[in-house]
Parts: C-alpha cells; sequence; structure tokens
C-alpha cells in the first residue's frame, strides 16, 4: 500500500536554516531516500515553497485568497509516496525522516489510493 507522509514543521525555523545547515539536512534525509528508492519503495517527494507563494481558493463563497490562511502553528513543507506493508512499516519511515530533520515537527502518515482518471485505476 502507498502511505503519503506529510511532514510538517515550522517553515520560519526551516527558511533561517543557513545554505550549510540547510544542505547538511537534505544530505541526511538523502540517506533515507537513497534506501528507500534502492528498496523500490519510494514513490514522488516533494519540498514545498513557502506559504508566503500558496493561494488558497475557498468553496464557500468561492474567493481565492493570497497565502495559505491555515489555522496551524506547523506548515505542511512536503510528501514523500512509500510504498509500504503496514501502518507500522510506515511509521518507521516517517521515525527515519524525523532522525534525519533536526528540531519538532511532525509526520502525518495517511494511506492513498492512486486515481488516474480514465485509466481504470483506482
Amino acid at each position: 500500500m502507498l502511505y503519503a507522509i506529510l511532514c510538517y514543521n515550522d517553515e520560519n525555523v526551516v527558511g533561517s536554516w543557513t545554505k550549510e545547515e540547510d544542505d547538511a539536512v537534505m544530505a541526511k534525509l538523502n540517506v533515507v531516500h537513497e534506501k528507500l528508492a534502492k528498496q523500490g519503495r519510494l514513490g514522488p517527494t516533494a519540498r514545498l515553497l513557502p506559504t508566503t507563494a500558496a493561494t488558497t481558493f475557498r468553496k464557500e463563497p468561492p474567493l481565492v485568497i493570497d497565502g495559505p490562511f491555515a489555522e496551524t502553528k506547523e506548515q505542511l513543507l512536503g510528501f514523500y509516496l512509500v510504498d509500504c506493508a503496514s501502518l507500522d512499516e510506515a511509521l518507521e519511515v516517517a521515525k527515519d525522516l524525523a532522525r534525519a530533520n533536526p528540531g519538532t515537527g511532525s509526520y502525518e502518515i495517511r494511506p492513498t489510493s492512486i486515481f488516474i482518471p480514465g485509466s481504470g485505476i483506482t
């Protein structure tokens, strides 16, 4: 099963890292990425730009707003899609990612399904 592992942290803290600090964190994360890739379990990953680059579309009433406007202390900074046999296995991947990424924050782990319109794949 594919699990989405959503990475949350305070983007002000992450954004304040020097290039050297950021490069060091990314190098540690790359160790986890390479392990999962060699096992054929790593799907798409993304590091999101800051929430200042976000736009929000509210459904009711229809409204487009600059910014994320989420009521939260942490922001979604990126995500992984990882093929895991169980939730316990997905939790182990999240723990590996957490060990590579300093500071506070959280990882939301959510089972996913694939939907490709017109393909019959769900």
